[in-house]
């Protein structure tokens, strides 16, 4: 059954995504005749989220969750005007990719801590209309801002395009601007920094400097070695997102393919120790027994076939990005943080969404 589906295509019942469960689950008809389900004895019911028309949303809201929001409706703290239609169509479109970015961040064990939750520590996204005054796409002190233009395709390819970027997409606007939010969290505390400045550089050098600098000369010669993008190479912070971004485009494909039974193997070795890589491994086994590089070993050849199929449509390339042994080193601190605050997590028994 889809992610964003309201009903069964094979049996027509309700369905809805239970953040408790993280999984689609039908819902039942309550005692008071509104659609519910109930994740366990002792548990509090669950009910559609009060945004099911407006932004789209087929997530339930536990009593108790504040204005009857779902976890991913509590993040967003401004949204269009009733008056623009346009941009609440594209509010609705950035919805359904936030949802996926919330799913995935609870299935790595990341804390989701909405602002309304906790004003000072949480997580708030501006999803704000360009119609009247301009919008810069960005993170500051918890605050993801998006200009709801990028949900316009022609618009969105026509800055990819002048930016010459080889990848632009609400969903990789929202991973991207998370992984500032996560940075504090994951890797800039005390203990933590060394490692990150060792790979990534120092965060300390003036971020406008080098945004001047990078719009004025571009990126260095050879930086395809070192970085994942161009635009990693502006500034460490913007590395770390981008890098994290990347490494949720790697999990959540990898994810999605081993729950369709996508199977690409690729044979490993010679001689009677040889064997097969398969994407349909446990990933979080896999993930944490051998780090990163099982990732990118299971991710490599699923994504070469992928851009096949891409080609083979007359498309551009799903992933049109290269994994030197530098960004892997990279991918593997971000993968190392994460387990490490997801562990934490685990112990101190937060429910998912907890900070």
């Amino acid at each position: 059954m889809a992610f964003d589906n309201f009903r069964c295509l094979t049996c027509d019942s309700p369905l809805a995504f239970s953040v408790s469960t993280r999984r689609v689950v039908a819902v039942a008809t309550g005692a008071d005749g509104q659609p519910e389900f109930r994740p366990g004895a002792g548990a509090p019911a669950e009910r559609r989220g009060a945004n099911q028309d407006l932004a789209g949303c087929n997530w339930l809201a536990a009593e108790g969750d504040a204005n009857g929001l779902c976890l991913s409706c509590r993040l967003t703290r401004t949204r269009p005007s009733d008056d623009d239609r346009p941009a609440l169509e594209a509010f609705v479109r950035a919805e359904g990719a936030k949802r996926r970015l919330v799913y995935e961040l609870l299935d790595l064990g990341l804390p989701v801590l909405p602002w309304m939750d906790d004003v000072a520590n949480g997580l708030a996204v501006d999803l704000l209309s360009s119609r009247d005054q301009p919008v810069i796409t960005g993170h500051a002190d918890g605050v993801i801002t998006i200009d709801l233009a990028e949900a316009n395709d022609p618009h969105r390819e026509a800055v990819r395009v002048d930016l010459h970027e080889a990848y632009r997409t609400m969903l990789g606007h929202l991973r991207h601007e998370s992984g500032h939010y996560y940075w504090q969290q994951l890797v800039g505390g005390p203990g933590d920094v060394d490692a990150f400045r060792r790979l990534f550089g120092d965060e300390r050098a003036d971020y406008q400097e080098s945004v001047d600098r990078h719009y004025a000369d571009g990126p260095p010669d050879g930086w395809e070695q070192d970085f994942v993008s161009a635009y990693a190479t502006m500034h460490p912070w913007e590395d770390w997102a981008e890098t994290f971004a990347h490494y949720l485009h790697l999990w959540d494909v990898l994810q999605t393919a081993q729950a369709y039974g996508l199977a690409v193997r690729r044979r490993v070795g010679e001689g009677p120790g040889a064997g097969a890589l398969d994407t349909l491994d446990d990933l979080d086994a896999v993930g944490a027994e051998q780090g990163i590089q099982s990732i990118v070993d299971r991710w490599l050849p699923l994504s070469y076939a992928l851009n096949a199929v891409n080609r083979s449509m007359g498309k551009a390339d799903l992933y049109p990005f290269v994994l030197t042994p530098a960004v892997i080193e990279k991918l593997g601190l971000v993968h190392d943080a994460v387990r490490v605050r997801a562990a934490a997590g685990a112990r101190a028994g937060g429910r998912p969404g907890a900070g």
